[in-house]
């Protein structure tokens, strides 16, 4: 393996860490602005309640499509056998695809656009991500 090949996998590596992190932070604040939203239907809940309503409440569900891609991330970051540029490629127009928020889109793009709309901190994490699949 040459240098310049070392280096591009360690760079990509770096990426895709930094990219994890900013997803993370982008689901929290959904989780958070969902979790708000809930509470003020059906008061306070513990933590432990946020975990069950998160795996398996329809309210949560469509947050499960962030943490995909964040598993699929993490399964990329730990595999023995180093990735593909065209996979990365794919993953990257896969991300910017599911982070398209539409008013008219399906069940995620909707509620990721009323989410953009309602909420700065989404707006900001939105901006991160972004940046990063630039």
């Amino acid at each position: 393996m040459t240098s310049n090949t070392l280096l591009q996998r360690i760079n990509q590596h770096q990426h895709l860490k930094n990219l994890r992190n900013k997803l993370l932070k982008l689901h929290k604040v959904l989780l958070d602005t969902e979790r708000i939203t809930y509470e003020q239907v059906s008061g306070r809940i513990s933590s432990g309640e946020l975990l069950q309503l998160v795996i398996s409440h329809e309210q949560f569900a469509w947050l499960h499509s962030i943490s995909e891609v964040i598993v699929q991330i993490d399964e990329i970051l730990t595999a023995d056998e180093p990735i593909s540029s065209d996979n990365i490629k794919q993953l990257m127009i896969d991300i910017r695809t599911l982070l398209s928020p539409s008013e008219d889109g399906n069940t995620f793009a909707r509620k990721y656009y009323t989410a953009l709309q309602g909420e700065p901190g989404v707006v900001l994490a939105h901006a991160e991500v972004s940046q990063l699949l630039a």
